[in-house]
């Protein structure tokens, strides 16, 4: 999974993230390989099939303690 953001794998061992990490490490440049990575059985979904990303957002955001980040205002 990934969203455009940084990643994270829970539902598998640490040694498959590690596994995972190292073969990006050689196939892709090292700005996309992702921090975190989380393996899911499945996403959220609406209806008719599309991805809810704002769901994973906010789960990621629960899940890790970023409430008081996700609160920063942008531009």
């Amino acid at each position: 999974m990934y969203t455009g953001e940084t990643e994270k794998r829970d539902l598998g061992t640490r040694e498959q993230g590690v596994e995972t990490s190292e073969f990006c490490n050689g196939q892709i440049a090292y700005y996309k390989i992702p921090e975190h990575i989380r393996f899911v059985d499945e996403f959220p979904t609406t209806l008719s099939g599309k991805i809810q990303k704002y769901k994973i957002r906010e789960f990621e955001i629960e899940a890790r303690g970023l409430q008081q980040v996700a609160r920063t205002a942008t531009a």
